[in-house]
């Protein structure tokens, strides 16, 4: 019985350590040894002793950050013998390292919620009042001004429409509804989105060329998430063309990705090129990671929410880049029609 008491003993996941009633430790089973760092000494290092008088005044259970590199943070509850049974302390350890981690994975994702939430609410805020502001914008640049004024203007919207795209990745990033599909022109898609950017582009000293055969061609999208994406990948492309450069827009019908699929429906293709920098190797498997940014001060949301934007439209974004040759981004839609 004793022997098979020992096994019991030796196999507990968790530590069991005895001591009597002068501080001599009279067993220790391998759990307590690894935990605690000690190889079985009859007397106790003087950090332990300390820390088992405080689990035997504690009458509870008693949480420990320890300095073995076998466990971070045990658990000590103490239970101790009468006189009569022998006075011997009992003392129960426990490996709760991947608890505690756990429960900071799970303090730092509430913080991150509250984080989204409060980001989403004021996005929300501020997206109204900014939309007014565009409408005014686009009127006093329809209205007959001089050409300072005019380029006053141009530069005002120019920042309001990048502000927007902030708080709309915002918005598409940390609150995703459906997207409201209807029929859309893909070409006058591009045509529209092209005269919106053109005020950043102008800011940006950055030549715009849009060359399409999409004017018919009907996918199922919701537009203005759409815009989102050319919005999205337009801007980063200013932002790493600081001297200026060339932004070239293209779309087409592409032939199917395989062969033996030759019967199927050309795909809808829309490149976006720039003559920028190129992207680093080593950043190409991470930019259309959620906070991924090379640039200081954003918030590295602008690629993420492109790539949720075509994966909730059945569609795909890839991107092909050289360093120093410049990056060329290619969305493709998975089915299209063309207008009765």
């Amino acid at each position: 019985m004793r022997q098979h008491l020992n096994r019991i003993l030796q196999g507990l996941p968790c530590g069991v350590l005895v001591t009597e009633s002068g501080g001599q430790v009279s067993l220790a089973n391998p759990e307590t040894r690894r935990l605690l760092g000690t190889a079985g000494e009859s007397e106790l290092p003087g950090w332990l002793r300390d820390l088992l008088e405080r689990s035997q005044a504690n009458r509870g259970e008693l949480e420990y950050r320890c300095a073995t590199r076998q466990a971070e943070w045990i658990t000590i509850r103490c239970a101790q013998l009468s006189a009569e049974e022998g006075g011997s302390s009992i003392f129960i350890l426990q490996d709760v390292s991947d608890l505690k981690r756990l429960q900071r994975e799970h303090d730092e994702l509430s913080r991150r919620q509250a984080l989204a939430e409060m980001a989403a609410l004021l996005a929300h805020e501020i997206r109204n009042p900014l939309g007014s502001l565009e409408l005014f914008a686009g009127l006093l640049a329809e209205s007959d001004l001089q050409a300072e004024e005019r380029d006053w203007v141009g530069q005002l919207q120019a920042g309001l429409r990048t502000l927007a795209a902030t708080v709309n990745n915002v918005l598409h990033f940390h609150s995703q509804p459906s997207p409201g599909l209807a029929p859309t022109d893909l070409g006058q898609w591009l045509r529209s989105t092209y005269d919106f950017l053109r005020p950043l582009a102008q800011r940006a000293a950055v030549r715009m060329e849009l060359t399409q055969t999409l004017d018919g061609v009907l996918v199922a999208a919701d537009r203005h998430r759409l815009e989102q994406v050319l919005l999205n990948l337009a801007l980063n492309a200013f932002r790493f063309m600081p001297g200026g450069g060339v932004l070239k827009i293209h779309g087409g019908l592409g032939s199917p990705a395989e062969k033996e699929k030759e019967k199927e429906k050309e795909r809808a293709v829309v490149e976006i090129s720039d003559s920028g920098p190129g992207i680093a190797a080593g950043n190409r498997e991470q930019i259309f990671h959620p906070g991924f940014t090379t640039c200081p001060g954003s918030p590295g949301l602008g690629l993420a929410v492109c790539q949720t934007i075509m994966q909730q439209h059945g569609g795909t974004i890839t991107v092909h880049s050289e360093t120093g040759r410049g990056t060329t981004f290619r969305l493709e839609f998975p089915g299209w029609g063309a207008k009765p």
